[in-house]
């Protein structure tokens, strides 16, 4: 993780609309609990099922999702946000 990390420093800042779509993606995750269910049928093997369910920290922490965009907004790019959130 660090390795990326120190990868992506060294690119630079990141470009405005790239990072809001990031970020609106953490305040979502910091409005609620996401998920997806998965239904289907294999052949020779019948029906298959499956769901995932993502809890995201900043959710269980109680944070705001509009601080959490405006926070990760300016932690990759080092300015405010170009656009307001949209969930």
């Amino acid at each position: 993780m660090l390795a990326i990390a120190l990868a992506l420093a060294a690119c630079g800042p990141m470009s405005p609309d790239l990072a809001a779509d990031r970020c609106e993606e953490r305040a979502r995750a910091a409005a609620g609990p996401t998920g997806e269910v998965r239904a289907g049928v294999v052949a020779g093997e019948g029906v298959k099922t499956g769901f995932d369910v993502t809890i995201s920290s900043d959710f269980i922490m109680g944070r705001d999702p509009q601080l959490v965009y405006e926070n990760c907004v300016r932690n990759l790019t080092g300015a405010g946000p170009i656009r307001p959130l949209r969930l």
